[in-house]
């Protein structure tokens, strides 16, 4: 007869990606699923280990916290391999808006605002946000405006591939907008 030791209390924390699986299951009781997803009833972990082990399969806890905690029998590899497959593809789907960023002055010329504009309209049309803004230096403080009209025929020209998410307005000694890219139906 074998006897396992089983420590009052566990110093080893379950990592959060970590399965509770096999040997790794400590409840008393667990409500055990079998691998045809037939309910087989609460009983000890012990029990439940030994049904995995006469069918060739694993034991995994799928919900640890509910009373009580429900496990199943299932074949592990197989199990790992689908919730990463699942993610991977998560992640293949999901996309990761950037913000950019274009300055101006209130004293640009016009070739290098159309220069500044044109890198503008690449970014948006790939789909990243761009944070327009006006830096103000010394006495040009006192001739906001101009710095305004520029903000705003700048919008005005990329208005075509974006919608203003947040509209011109002073921060400190910046005159700030952020531009979004239109969804494309």
């Amino acid at each position: 007869m074998e006897v396992a030791f089983i420590r009052k209390y566990d110093r080893t924390k379950p990592k959060p990606n970590d399965d509770l699986v096999n040997g790794k299951i400590r409840f008393r009781e667990v409500l055990v699923i079998d691998q045809n997803g037939d309910q087989l009833g609460t009983m000890s972990s012990r029990d439940a280990q030994n049904k995995a082990n006469d069918a060739n399969l694993d034991l995994v806890c799928v919900a640890p916290k509910a009373k009580p905690p429900v496990c199943r029998i299932m074949d592990y590899g197989k199990y790992r391999f689908e919730k990463q497959k699942k993610e991977r593809e998560q992640r293949r789907n999901s996309k990761v808006v950037s913000l950019k960023e274009t300055q101006l002055s209130p004293t640009i010329d016009v070739h290098d605002k159309n220069v500044k504009l044109k890198r503008t309209l690449k970014w948006l049309q790939d789909g990243d946000k761009v944070k327009v803004a006006v830096r103000f230096r010394g006495r040009q403080m006192a001739h906001i405006e101009i710095g305004q009209k520029i903000l705003d025929d700048f919008v005005e020209e990329c208005s075509e591939y974006c919608v203003i998410e947040k509209p011109a307005k002073m921060e400190g000694r910046t005159l700030i907008a952020i531009l979004a890219p239109k969804k494309n139906k």
